[in-house]
Parts: C-alpha cells; structure tokens; sequence
C-alpha cells in the first residue's frame, strides 16, 4: 500500500510529518502556540502534532452553540484539554441571527466571525487549515497574519496534506477522532452551516430536528425584530426564510452586491 505522507520527488523522499513538526519547532513563540481546536480530524492531526513536536501551546475550543452534540460530547471526553480552554460567545446563535436580522449565509458569514474566530488575538495560531479543503483555501500560505488583527498570526503546518494524508496520520498514530465520520461526514461543523450546500442542509436537518426548529423559531424573532426597527421583509413567518434557506424557495437570489431578500445591504450584516 501507498503511503501517502511520504513522497518520492525529485530531490528524494519527502517526509510530511517530518516537515510539519519542523514548521511548528521553527516558528515557535516564546509564549506558546494558541492552538484553534475545532474537533474535526485536522484539527485532530495539529493537536497530536504540537505534542509530538514538543513545543508549548494551550488548545481552545471555540463554542458555536451550533455543534452536534456528538462533536461536543466527544471533545469532552477525548481532548479535555481543549474543553478546558474553552471559549464560550457572549451571544448564540439564536440570538445572533434576530440581532443582523437576516440568516448566515454563503456569502454573509457572520457566525464565523462572532463564533468561531474571536480567539487567539495577539497569538500565534495554529490551525489544520489545508489547500485541498477547498478552492478559496488553495492560495493560502503555511505562515500568515490575520488581516483584522495585525498582532495575530497563524501557522498551517498541514497546508499541503491531502484528505488520504489526515486519515493516514489518525490511523498510524492511533490519533482519536468524531465518529460522525463513520457515518459519512466528509466534514464537521455548525449543524445546517449553508456553507456545505442545501442537500447538507437538508440532511443535517433530518438528523438534528430539533436544530432546525430553532433556527426557525430564530427567523421567526428575526422578522418580528425587522419590523419593530423599520426594515422591509417579504417573508411572513419564520418557516417561510426557513424554505428559503434551505433552497426550496427561489423566488429571490442572493447576489454580490446586496441581500435583496432582506432589504439590506452586504455590509449592513454588521450593523
């Protein structure tokens, strides 16, 4: 059998666990890596591998309010180092989504920003960020700094893994991992994230009903709320935005420029 985190090139063999512990050993700061846990299989992999690297970090845990319980429980359980360092939201979910008056969407993620990417300022971040996770990963660099905060920055000492190359590691070096990946979970993440695309969506609803009735009763004080400040909505009721964002309404497109469902401007989210 391939092994995948060894390569044969030009220069010869080219040991990828080798290279991500000498990247974490090389950047290392006086005061530790902020390692960014999320519970996923990458995050999984840098954890064992700030270990294994022998450098000083503290892990964090990013609470969405959104995670599947499993995801949550396993966290516990497994990496309670992580559970420890826990940051948890001023605000939830629910409680976001009535307050930007307008759903998480695609294109406005305002959820990743309140919830997921609020910790570590000042720090240097270690994250299992990977070019093949997606195509608006693909450019980014092993080292970088955090555009809205200039004095945090972040590492990606798997940038260059492949999907074959996280679950060769998991299973070598026996690294615990969610079993809602054998389920068949390619991913793991808030529960109904539109970022996976409505047939997710869908499925996430179906085996987290209790979710998406929260989500609609959130739309629900999200329109009441838009009324009360003086916004424009053409949706009624709450299940109504809910039908539209899980794609079974197309009556309106989202676009670049605006949200013309809700009347508001992209930047307006922010408000």
């Amino acid at each position: 059998m391939k092994r995948m985190l060894k390569e044969q090139t030009l220069f010869g063999e080219v040991d990828k666990v080798k290279i991500a512990l000498r990247r974490l050993r090389l950047h290392q700061p006086p005061e530790g890596y902020y390692v960014a846990f999320s519970g996923g299989k990458d995050s999984c992999v840098v954890l064992d591998l700030c270990k294994r690297a022998g450098v000083k970090y503290d892990a964090h845990y990013n609470v969405t309010t959104v995670d599947p319980p499993e995801l949550v429980q396993f966290i516990r359980r497994e990496y309670p180092e992580a559970w420890a360092g826990r940051n948890v939201p001023e605000k939830a979910m629910w409680q976001l989504i009535p307050e930007k008056r307008m759903p998480p969407t695609r294109m406005v993620r305002y959820c990743c920003q309140v919830l997921k990417e609020g910790g570590g300022k000042g720090r240097f971040v270690v994250t299992g960020v990977r070019h093949a996770e997606s195509t608006r990963r693909a450019n980014r660099k092993i080292v970088e700094t955090c555009n809205q905060h200039r004095n945090k920055q972040y590492i990606h000492p798997i940038i260059d893994w492949s999907d074959a190359d996280v679950w060769e590691y998991i299973h070598t070096y026996n690294v615990p991992y969610c079993s809602l990946y054998d389920e068949g979970k390619k991913r793991l993440g808030c529960i109904m994230c539109p970022y996976q695309g409505t047939k997710g969506m869908r499925r996430d609803a179906e085996r987290w009903p209790q979710y998406a009735k929260a989500y609609e009763a959130a739309f629900q004080r999200m329109i009441d709320k838009r009324r009360a400040d003086g916004y424009p909505t053409q949706w009624e009721t709450g299940a109504e935005v809910m039908r539209w964002w899980m794609g079974e309404d197309n009556r309106i497109q989202e676009n670049d420029d605006q949200i013309t469902l809700f009347g508001l401007r992209m930047d307006e989210s922010s408000v």
